[in-house]
């Protein structure tokens, strides 16, 4: 054999070695899970190809109730395809993916508990109406198909926004006082379902109490309840009855709410009641003082009974500076019977749209599916209730002064609850 021969011999035998071995290397390349070949995913370290969602966004795949789930979306098989030439693709292996979701479910179930509690229920309930979500609501089918109830949430976070930029503009310092029993004097509680009034007179008060003792358990109606039960009975607790810390914990701890009225409607409305039928409070406590200082040449009679009030002479006491006797909760502000900006409120109804509001708070606290909230008006219940109309009536008897010193007056209720102006003249 010549020299030359042999090392042509070498080289191919040569050759074949290395094909096979590149042949057996591919072989082995192509037998393994390409998502072996990608390193581990550490803590700390989220290896992906999209920039990661917002921690206030869902990913896909998860529930509005804080129940994560692993996301539905595929990932192709051979996602080497798919990067661009020269680079490498890093894709965390599907274990891994899921005990990240896991990692942040703890966390979004405590921000899930915090929102439940600045508003119960509604912060949490998809619109859907699932029942995975936030449980069966107290009211027959409470997400409405046409979007009702989704609506009157947003109302809420429209109501509470308002409220909350005029206390910032104009009681800014407010926020920074301490709670005090008299803040919450007219703040009355219910344990059983962990609910917090505060009274306003003449914004539908009774019957709320009236639902709030059926909520007790004190009474199985609301129509078994007398007015005088209501008012001068001792069946439902005032906040302002417990020690510090009982009121601090409730005030953190329970749903508050309060329902409001157009102010002059709700000032006309107490004037109606108070002066306008026998009354053995009203007439000589106030009455008499108003007539003595702002009637000229009254009778002996008037004097005596304190009856016969009108309403511009009740108006000219208002907004005395110096009245002859003292203010009363029927027409004080909302703002000094509630302290709305010391208090942060969960819920804020209307008179004007009652039924709505108070049916949708009877759902958010899981009330009893039969208690609705009442129509009923137990006193001078033949006489109409005061309207729009009706104030407009008597605040037609007032000088256009008189009707700007009073709006004047509920200048920050007309603010914080986002009533219009009721006259046109009115700046």
């Amino acid at each position: 054999m010549t020299p030359r021969a042999g090392t042509m011999r070498l080289a191919c035998m040569f050759s074949s070695v290395l094909l096979f071995g590149a042949a057996g290397l591919l072989l082995f390349i192509s037998l393994q899970d390409p998502t072996e070949l990608a390193p581990r995913q550490l803590p700390g370290i989220k290896f992906s190809i999209r920039p990661q969602q917002p921690y206030n966004d869902l990913p896909p795949g998860s529930s509005q109730d804080g129940d994560l789930k692993a996301p539905t979306e595929k990932v192709p098989g051979d996602l080497s395809s798919q990067a661009p030439r020269g680079s490498r693709l890093l894709v965390p292996d599907r274990p891994q993916a899921q005990l990240n979701v896991g990692s942040r479910l703890r966390p979004r179930q405590r921000r899930r508990r915090l929102l439940i509690k600045k508003m119960p229920a509604a912060a949490a309930i998809p619109a859907n109406g699932s029942a995975g979500s936030a449980g069966a609501l107290a009211r027959p089918a409470p997400w409405a198909p046409n979007g009702h109830w989704v609506t009157l949430h947003h109302s809420q976070q429209e109501r509470k926004r308002v409220m909350r930029e005029a206390c910032a503009k104009y009681r800014a310092s407010s926020s920074r006082r301490a709670v005090t029993p008299r803040h919450v004097s007219r703040i009355f509680v219910e344990d059983r379902h962990r609910v917090l009034y505060c009274e306003v007179p003449k914004a539908g008060c009774s019957n709320w109490k009236r639902v709030l003792m059926v909520l007790a358990g004190l009474a199985s109606s609301t129509a078994d309840i007398q007015h005088n039960t209501v008012h001068y009975g001792s069946a439902l607790k005032r906040l302002d009855t417990f020690d510090r810390q009982g009121i601090l914990h409730r005030l953190s701890t329970y749903t508050k709410m309060l329902f409001v009225r157009e102010p002059f409607e709700r000032l006309v409305s107490a004037f109606r009641d108070k002066f306008e039928h026998p009354n053995s409070y009203y007439h000589p406590v106030f009455g008499k003082a108003i007539l003595a200082r702002y009637r000229a040449n009254a009778s002996r009679e008037a004097l005596r009974t304190g009856s016969g009030v009108r309403f511009p002479e009740f108006v000219q006491y208002l907004l005395d500076v110096h009245r002859p006797v003292g203010m009363d909760i029927h027409w004080d502000h909302v703002s000094r019977l509630c302290s709305p900006c010391l208090i942060d409120y969960d819920f804020v109804g209307k008179f004007e749209s009652m039924e709505d509001d108070a049916n949708f708070f009877l759902s958010l606290i899981r009330a009893p599916r039969n208690l609705t909230f009442p129509q009923f008006k137990d006193r001078h219940s033949q006489e109409a209730r005061t309207t729009a109309q009706i104030a407009h009536q008597y605040f037609t008897q007032l000088s256009a002064l008189q009707r700007q010193r009073t709006y004047d007056f509920y200048y920050m209720d007309y603010l914080m609850f986002n009533y219009s102006k009721p006259f046109a003249d009115l700046y």
